[in-house]
């Protein structure tokens, strides 16, 4: 009799062993994720998500991320076309791109993710040029500009051919950049026979043509020159009597002229599905490293907090 007990007792516990592990292996295979979510948008954001997107798929490797970079207009185009459900930009969304993501029945979150300094760059032979001032920025990239050669821009300078690069019509950097040194978004002089204008929303392909002359000039993210510090120089921008060159410090404390805020948009609808919801939230709890990692300047926890508290 004893012995019956003791090998029931030993069935029953292997039975409920048994139960246990199937239900935490059902359990398991329930919370696995799964999915693909598509993002595209600022080519200044791009180096984080991505960042992102592979710490999080090395933890989820069923969900399929694609992360893209066809400037920030392009991303908002295609977010308010439901082609994507997560945008990056490199400045706040505009009025025309809210009425037509409205117009589309989308709703969504504006989640600011990092700082970025905006870097204005010459090659690294470039042994002459110290610091520019926002009106001699403006005499290179203005719509009213006329100077063709360095000479023209400030006595002293050589009389070498200035050569222009800067990321495309569609990027938030260029926006936010001739907002800032010309008055207006959207508007750089015209491209001519007497000077060159190189665009492109690959900023990579903005480096290799600084790069590769000591009269060019161009401008992009902090992130791409810390990528590319050994072939590149930075110009420092004057601000009150004294320039200021970008760095973690002057862009987390504002006193670089060209600072600014990096956001992510993502639409409400698609953050109801768990795969999307749990990567933004990856995406905001982990920001403030990967943002460090790859060159941009992390926001004050609070700001991470305020966009956690946003999700929920």
């Amino acid at each position: 009799m004893k012995f019956f007990r003791l090998v029931s007792a030993g069935l029953i516990l292997g039975l409920t062993l048994s139960a246990c592990t199937a239900a935490e292996s059902s359990t398991q295979e329930e919370t696995k994720l799964s999915g693909t979510i598509s993002i595209d948008g600022s080519s200044t954001v791009f180096p984080i998500t991505e960042l992102v997107a592979e710490d999080f798929n090395a933890e989820n490797p069923d969900v399929q991320i694609t992360v893209g970079f066809s400037g920030t207009g392009g991303g908002f185009t295609k977010f308010a076309a439901k082609e994507i459900e997560i945008s990056g930009a490199s400045r706040p969304i505009k009025t025309a791109e809210v009425e037509a993501a409205t117009a589309a029945g989308i709703e969504f979150i504006e989640l600011m993710v990092a700082y970025d300094g905006l870097s204005v760059v010459v090659a690294k032979d470039n042994d002459w040029l110290d610091y520019l001032t926002m009106e001699e920025l403006a005499k290179l990239f203005g719509p009213e500009a006329t100077a063709t050669k360095w000479s023209e821009i400030r006595e002293g300078f050589p009389e070498t051919e200035i050569k222009l690069y800067s990321p495309g019509h569609d990027s938030g950097t260029f926006d936010y950049f001739t907002e800032a040194v010309n008055g207006k978004g959207g508007v750089i002089r015209q491209d001519n026979e007497t000077v060159k204008i190189f665009f492109s929303e690959d900023d990579n392909a903005l480096v290799t043509g600084v790069a590769g002359d000591a009269g060019s000039i161009g401008y992009f993210g902090f992130a791409y020159y810390e990528e590319n510090a050994d072939k590149l120089k930075l110009v420092p921008i004057q601000k009150a009597d004294a320039p200021v060159t970008p760095s973690f410090e002057t862009i987390s404390n504002s006193s670089y002229p060209l600072s600014r805020p990096l956001f992510v948009y993502v639409n409400k609808e698609a953050l109801a599905r768990e795969e999307v919801s749990a990567f933004v939230t990856f995406y905001i709890e982990n920001a403030a490293e990967l943002a460090s990692e790859v060159g941009y300047v992390a926001l004050p926890e609070a700001l991470y907090a305020e966009a956690l508290a946003k999700l929920n």
